[in-house]
């Protein structure tokens, strides 16, 4: 597992101890507040994807493109992010999109008070819905700067925490609804990164599904390259290309001369519209 989040101890230590927004199914259903408004069809991927810390080189990218992934995911910001990313730029994401790549948008936010070990920004109950509806503007504006346009996804990458702490809980659902809300008004889809046991889990479970993420990609190491027979939750939630899972990590890969460690994914779900 790369260096983007936790260290690899840390956050197996907390997975042991703790991906529509479409037009039709459960994805528009959870997210009332894009009711009203006229959206950009979604550009869906289903396949393998990876994730890693920083994003690889256009050499890299061009290196790798056409094997065994056809998607990456990129950091595109939060004061949370783990690697400064000197590849990624505009440029950058209009070469690997020619090429071929599907994109992935990645925003590291505010981490809950109730979570283990240190982040430079953590929200709680009196600054959650601030700094929910902060990080969401800034997270369109990083990605809209890098070329992907209203319609795309963002994920809110939320590691993991006590989800028995209710008032810790509730907290990261203001925040993840405020996150939510803001990239809704400026038309851009909200997804969520997680963990089966604890992050992911407080979105699956929430009796009250307003303003929270239609698309969910979960973090379950089972090395299983599926969203559909270790899928935790009711098979009608997030249905309609909306689920991504994080299978594997820390692998060690080497293609047309290219090394990456990369984190695996299996994806059915949207990517970033740069065309």
């Amino acid at each position: 597992m790369s260096k983007h989040r936790m260290s690899k101890k840390g956050r197996y230590i907390a997975w042991a101890t703790a991906g529509a927004a479409v037009i039709a199914g459960t994805g528009i259903a959870a997210q009332t507040s894009m009711a009203a408004t006229t959206w950009p069809a979604q550009k869906t991927y289903t396949g393998r994807a990876f994730d890693t810390c920083a994003a690889p080189s256009l050499s890299a990218m061009k290196a790798w493109h056409g094997g065994l992934y056809g998607a990456a995911a990129v950091y595109i910001g939060g004061k949370n992010r783990g690697c400064s990313q000197p590849n990624l730029t505009a440029s950058w994401v209009k070469s690997v999109s020619t090429v071929g790549w599907k994109l992935i948008p990645l925003y590291v936010g505010a981490q809950p008070s109730c979570q283990t070990g240190s982040s430079p920004e953590k929200l709680t109950a009196s600054t959650a819905a601030s700094l929910g509806a902060t990080d969401g503007a800034d997270a369109v504006a990083k990605a809209s700067a890098l070329g992907m346009k209203a319609g795309s996804p963002i994920y809110l990458d939320m590691e993991s925490y006590d989800i028995t702490n209710t008032a810790c809980n509730n907290a990261v659902l203001t925040y993840v609804r405020a996150f939510d809300k803001t990239l809704h008004a400026k038309t851009y889809r909200a997804g969520y990164y997680g963990f089966t046991s604890s992050s992911a889990k407080a979105i699956a479970t929430a009796t009250d599904k307003t303003d929270l993420p239609g698309n969910l990609w979960y973090a379950l190491w089972d090395k299983a390259n599926t969203t559909t027979t270790d899928w935790p939750w009711g098979a009608t939630q997030f249905t309609n290309h909306s689920r991504a899972h994080q299978y594997m990590v820390n692998s060690k890969e080497t293609r047309n001369g290219y090394t990456i460690t990369v984190d695996r994914d299996a994806w059915d779900a949207p990517v970033a519209i740069t065309g």
